[in-house]
């Protein structure tokens, strides 16, 4: 069984920044790519960044230079940077992970959303 867990979030001004976790956690052979999604209220999911196991990192445009994924391999941890927040940001956030199993195996896992409000 696999978990991932976020933190972070919340309320935060426009122009201020936060930093979202994702801990992944179980029975698993090894975390493939990681990313983060999120959804505004009455709009669809979508990719925010994602990055692969060995490091390289894309993001969306919206986003570009304002926010940061990056992971910790040695923690299983997924984390999103996010700095100049605008309110438009303001969204669910979810991380999903590749996991791989020891057959190598690869599935799909979502963390429960983490919500982040941006206030003007």
């Amino acid at each position: 069984q696999v978990q991932l867990t976020e933190s972070g979030g919340g309320l935060v001004q426009a122009g201020g920044s936060t930093r979202l976790s994702c801990a992944i956690s179980g029975n698993f052979f090894s975390i493939g790519t990681g990313a983060w999604y999120r959804q505004a209220p009455g709009k669809q999911r979508e990719l925010v960044a994602n990055i692969t196991s060995l490091g390289s990192a894309n993001t969306q445009d919206s986003v570009n230079g304002r926010f940061t994924i990056s992971r910790d391999n040695t923690k299983n941890t997924v984390y999103l940077q996010m700095t100049r927040l605008k309110p438009e940001d303001t969204a669910v956030y979810y991380c999903n992970v590749q996991i791989y199993n020891q057959r190598y195996e690869r599935n799909s896992y979502w963390g429960q959303g983490t919500r982040v409000i941006v206030s003007s």
